[in-house]
């Protein structure tokens, strides 16, 4: 006899029983992740009736109000950030039938938000739960229905079409295009009548982030990987906590302190000066422009600032006017700069030879201007051709317009390391602006036989003429 048949022949009581004793055995084996410690003050350890590590006070979400839109979890390495977000995101499938997943990369969404140690499947083991994954379908099923679409920061225009009631977003303080991930993003939210967007990520000085984190909308919990220490390995915390404690590198990666200044970047915050000067306080104003190589979404930005100045020789400051970078087609991109040349009345626009130099001069001739255009040619790398420039704004050479809009184009420059990331279009056209208006040659003088000093009388050959020639040594020093 089976078990099924022998159950047949159970009171109704009997089977109530056994029921009971199974629910409760099984709700033995989950893990629950938020306790019902009153006031949100938990310290995740562990204590009556949740006997295991827990979440913690400043990884539960805020009470749901219309009030805010955006959580957002700024940590370092290992503060628990992707597991405060998978758990929350469970928590969201009750309230809403389609979601977003999104991450720097596809791989990302599936190797860390899905399947990761700290991911959806792991945290719906711990309830006894399954998700179900179909790559193919870039989506996610959940067990209750629950509809969650994967989406990566590579790809911002895949968030256009669906609709949805609430997304987690992974590390987008490091996608390069998360200006067009967030717009389309939040276009299409609009399942339900209180949309939510969780956001997890260590902290970048990006133009993007800042502007997230002061928005009055946006709850922010600041989270150090010292909070997360009994979840982590022993030989984490004695190697990484005790080799970047205090640095900087420490403070932004383990701290999640948002600095303004990067590790490796030519130019920090304190270089940064204003004025309140306009165009026409300036003695010359040029436009140079440092252009995108495509056309299309992906494609790098085109950079276009207008520099002015003022004095002259070693006196002489500049004044960064304006930032009208951007992405555009060629005849896009032309256009701009020549407004930007004529609301200004520029002398010139300048553009580098090296990269297409005649086809760029070529592009903005075809557009109608009238600009005088100087075509310059690079002899040195983007790193060797700005650190002069950054010299002269360590001399205080160097003045930002006050609120003319440069906010995009200081992020670039504090968090440009050279050699690491993508071209920095903005710093390369401001480079190529001041160099064209501030002279960054170095102080000297050319030595010459006559101002070298006395030289000893030369031996002569019998026909008159030296043995030593100086000025073929000179070329062979040379």
């Amino acid at each position: 006899m089976s078990i099924l048949d022998e159950l047949e022949h159970w009171s109704p009581e009997a089977k109530a029983k056994l029921y009971q004793r199974l629910k409760d055995e099984r709700a033995g084996e989950r893990k629950i992740f938020y306790c019902t410690n009153p006031g949100r003050t938990c310290d995740g350890q562990p204590h009556e009736g949740v006997p295991y590590n827990h979440a913690r006070a400043d990884q539960w979400p805020p009470i749901h109000t219309p009030a805010w839109l955006t959580f957002a979890l700024v940590g370092g390495r290992g503060s628990g950030k992707t597991r405060t977000g998978a758990e929350y995101t469970r928590q969201m499938t009750k309230r809403t039938p389609r979601l977003a997943l999104i991450g720097a990369t596809n791989a990302d969404v599936r190797d860390t938000m899905i399947t990761g140690i700290s991911g959806l499947e792991s945290v719906y083991s711990n309830y006894g739960e399954k998700v179900e994954y179909q790559p193919s379908k870039r989506r996610v099923v959940f067990p209750n229905g629950c509809i969650g679409g994967v989406f990566s920061g590579e790809e911002p225009d895949r968030l256009r079409g669906p609709q949805h009631g609430f997304a987690w977003v992974d590390e987008p303080a490091h996608y390069p295009l998360i200006d067009d991930v967030w717009s389309n993003l939040l276009f299409g939210l609009r399942v339900g009548d209180d949309p939510k967007i969780a956001v997890t990520t260590t902290p970048l000085p990006k133009e993007w982030l800042k502007t997230l984190l002061n928005d009055q909308k946006t709850v922010i919990s600041r989270v150090s990987t010292r909070a997360n220490l009994s979840n982590l390995s022993p030989t984490f915390a004695e190697a990484i906590l005790s080799q970047y404690e205090g640095t900087r590198l420490g403070r932004q990666e383990i701290d999640g302190e948002l600095l303004e200044d990067v590790e490796g970047a030519l130019w920090n915050g304190d270089l940064l000066q204003y004025a309140t000067l306009g165009p026409e306080d300036m003695d010359r104003i040029v436009i140079a422009i440092d252009p995108a190589g495509t056309a299309n979404r992906r494609s790098d930005e085109t950079g276009i600032i207008a520099v002015g100045k003022r004095g002259t020789g070693r006196s002489a400051a500049a004044y960064v006017l304006r930032d009208r970078s951007g992405k555009y087609s060629p005849s896009g991109w032309a256009t701009a700069a020549d407004d930007l040349y004529r609301e200004l009345r520029a002398d010139a626009i300048v553009v580098e030879k090296n990269y297409g130099g005649d086809m760029v001069k070529s592009t903005l001739e075809n557009s109608g201007t009238s600009a005088r255009i100087l075509v310059k040619t690079a002899m040195r790398s983007k790193q060797l051709r700005a650190e002069p420039v950054v010299s002269l704004y360590e001399q205080h050479r160097v003045w930002h317009i006050k609120d003319a809009g440069l906010g995009k184009l200081e992020s670039e420059m504090l968090g440009w390391v050279p050699g690491e990331g993508d071209s920095p279009n903005r710093v390369d056209a401001l480079v190529w602006g001041i160099e064209e208006l501030i002279d960054t040659t170095p102080p000297g003088r050319i030595i010459t036989p006559k101002s070298s000093g006395p030289t000893p009388s030369t031996p002569r050959r019998p026909n008159g003429l030296p043995r030593n020639r100086p000025g073929r040594n000179l070329r062979r020093a040379a």
